[in-house]
């Protein structure tokens, strides 16, 4: 790792942080965490015990990746996002160890699927994201599931394969309906506004 990775961030003697990993200002990498080549990490990150970031990982600011969760590139996590213990983001369509001819497979025998998180989603432990597989802003995966499809912005999801079974709010809380169209989150009051099956924050850009 190079001197200004290590003033910019806070690593663990046992963590593995690849030199060729970026962290930024403010970052923690805690026991036994694995950052792999070409990693990014961005500022005030906390990277739990035993948690794997694949190479070229890209990961935004003030996210929170709990204790062996293991994030396979090339997974995007974009800023404010929690990722719960143990959760796996897989990334092979189909996944074998050998090829038809039993060969063990290479790099170059397959192209690897991603899975993307947008800005202050939540994903509970021990769930499973399977690629290509993207997770709307503010979305909350509940502990357990197994996520096979998009999901919507703010929509709270669970079971296998995991399906809307709420709306949530910035704060994370089930939103309470006001009538057909409109939801009010409990704790801050804030209103928001479904349409054909997504949901958007007053305030929210068109």
């Amino acid at each position: 790792m190079s001197d200004a990775t290590q003033s910019a961030a806070q690593v663990a003697p046992t963590a593995d942080v690849d030199p060729r990993a970026a962290l930024g200002p403010g970052t923690r990498v805690w026991h036994l965490a694995q950052v792999r080549e070409d990693a990014v990490v961005g500022a005030d990150c906390i990277v739990g015990r035993g948690a794997y970031l694949g190479p070229g990982v890209r990961v935004g600011d003030r996210c929170k990746i709990q204790n062996y969760a293991l994030v396979y590139e090339p997974a995007v996590l974009e800023d404010g996002v929690f990722i719960g213990p143990a959760v796996v983001f897989t990334n092979d369509h189909y996944p074998r160890a050998v090829n038809p001819d039993g060969t063990r497979k290479s790099g170059d025998d397959w192209h690897p699927v991603g899975v993307t998180v947008r800005t202050g989603a939540s994903v509970g432990a021990r769930s499973v994201c399977i690629a290509p597989v993207t997770i709307g802003a503010w979305a909350l995966i509940a502990a357990g599931s197994v996520v096979t499809a998009d999901v919507p912005d703010y929509a709270l999801v669970a079971g296998v394969p995991a399906r809307r079974i709420r709306w949530v709010g910035r704060a994370g809380e089930p939103l309470e309906a006001v009538d057909a169209q409109t939801w009010r989150c409990p704790r801050t009051g804030d209103l928001y506004t479904e349409t054909d099956g997504t949901l958007r924050a007053h305030g929210d850009a068109q």
